[in-house]
């Protein structure tokens, strides 16, 4: 009887404990998604700052990182004003989450310089 009742306590935390680890989870490919952006604007940055370069806008090789979870980037605006655009590549970044970030539009997190 005992064992049964420990059995059950432990299928009621699993049923708890699960659903938070999924949307931690998903929650950091979000995270992910905003890291790629802020390196993609320090590369930039670096980038230009190493002289003779000019040419807009660099390819992610010529910036030498690697995205994360099968992101992908665009760049767009001007040297000046650059837009920074990442896709969430994994499709996991809930919803609730985006809506709650301006910056976060349809799976693309969007980041100014």
């Amino acid at each position: 009887m005992e064992l049964m009742i420990v059995i059950a306590i432990i299928g009621i935390l699993t049923a708890i404990a699960i659903p938070n680890f999924i949307s931690y989870r998903n929650k950091s490919y979000c995270s992910a998604t905003e890291s790629d952006a802020n390196a993609i604007a320090i590369a930039v940055y670096d980038y230009y700052s190493t002289g003779g370069r000019t040419g807009y806008p660099p390819t992610i090789t010529d910036l030498g990182i690697t995205l994360s979870h099968g992101n992908t980037m665009a760049l767009g605006g001007s040297i000046d004003g650059a837009i920074i655009a990442v896709t969430d590549g994994s499709g996991l970044c809930p919803d609730s989450y985006q809506n709650s970030n301006s910056n976060w539009s349809g799976g693309v997190y969007t980041k100014n310089m």
